[in-house]
C-alpha cells in the first residue's frame, strides 16, 4: 500500500492511436517503464476507473486490469507467436477432451455438458479434436493445433494476454476461445461452470471446504475478468 499521490485522473486519445490514463497530467507507464497506451477507449475507461476507486492509500490488488495491460505491453506483445505457442500446449491436454472412464456417472455427466461446447467449438474451428476416456495422454491431431496456434498469432496483444489468463484459469484453451467468441454476457460464466464440472462433481460427493469454495470464487471472478479486458480489447 503507498499514499495517493494523485487528485485528477483523465483518459487521453495517443497521436499515433491508443489511448493512455494520466494522473495529473501525467501519461501512466507499465512495470517495464512503456506507455500504458491501450487499443480501445472502453479498456482505457476500464484502467482509468480503478485508478478513481483508489482512496487515501492506494492498494495495488485492486488494479488488476492495469497488471492485465502491462503484461500485454511488456510481456504478450514483443512476441505474440511464443505466447501463442505456449498457449497451444493447453490444447494437448485440454479439460474439455479428458474424460472419465466410460462405465463411470461422471462420464456421463461430462458427455452432456461438454460434447455440445467441444462440437460447436470444432465446427467453429473446422478441427476435430481427440477425446480420451482415463489418464492416460494421447496427442491432438498436429492439423488441428495449427489452426488454434494460427487462430492465436492473429490475435490483437491486449486479447492474447486475456485468453492466456482464461486458459490458465479454466486448464482448458478451448473454454477461453469459447468464452472470448460469445456473443451473448451470460456465456462467459457458464462456460466457467463447464470447465469446473469435475471440481464441482467431487465437491457434490464428498462434501464442500470453504477454502477451495472460496478460491474456486476467486478464481472464477478472474476468469470474467480476463474475458471482459479481451472483450473491451477490441471495442
Amino acid at each position: 500500500m503507498i499514499r495517493r499521490f494523485y487528485k485528477d485522473v483523465t483518459l487521453g486519445a495517443q497521436p499515433g492511436g491508443g489511448w493512455q490514463v494520466q494522473l495529473d497530467g501525467r501519461g501512466i507507464k507499465t512495470v517495464g517503464g512503456a506507455p500504458q497506451v491501450v487499443p480501445t477507449e472502453a479498456l482505457g475507461e476500464a484502467l482509468a476507473a480503478e485508478w478513481r476507486r483508489q482512496g487515501e492509500m492506494i492498494d495495488p490488488a485492486s488494479l488488476p486490469l492495469r497488471d492485465m495491460a502491462d503484461y500485454a505491453i511488456d510481456m504478450v506483445a514483443p512476441d505474440p507467436a511464443a505466447a501463442a505457442r505456449g498457449l497451444v500446449t493447453y490444447a494437448e491436454t485440454d479439460t474439455l477432451c479428458y474424460r472419465a472412464d466410460p462405465d463411470e456417472p461422471l462420464h456421463a455427466r461430462q458427455h452432456a455438458v461438454w460434447e455440445p461446447l467441444l462440437t460447436a467449438f470444432e465446427t467453429a474451428h473446422g478441427i476435430r479434436l481427440v477425446r480420451v476416456s482415463g489418464v492416460l495422454h494421447r496427442p491432438q491431431p498436429e492439423q488441428a493445433l495449427a489452426v488454434l496456434e494460427a487462430r492465436l498469432i492473429a490475435l490483437d496483444p491486449f486479447v492474447l494476454a486475456g485468453v492466456e489468463a482464461m486458459t490458465k484459469l479454466a486448464a482448458s484453451l478451448v473454454t477461453a476461445l469459447a468464452a472470448f467468441d460469445a456473443a451473448h454476457e451470460e456465456e462467459p460464466l457458464a462456460l466457467w461452470q463447464a470447465a469446473c464440472l469435475e471440481e464441482e462433481w467431487q465437491a457434490d460427493l464428498w462434501g464442500r471446504d470453504w477454502e477451495a469454495e472460496e478460491r474456486r470464487t476467486r478464481r472464477e471472478a478472474d476468469f470474467l475478468r480476463a474475458c471482459a479486458f479481451a472483450r473491451m480489447a477490441i471495442g
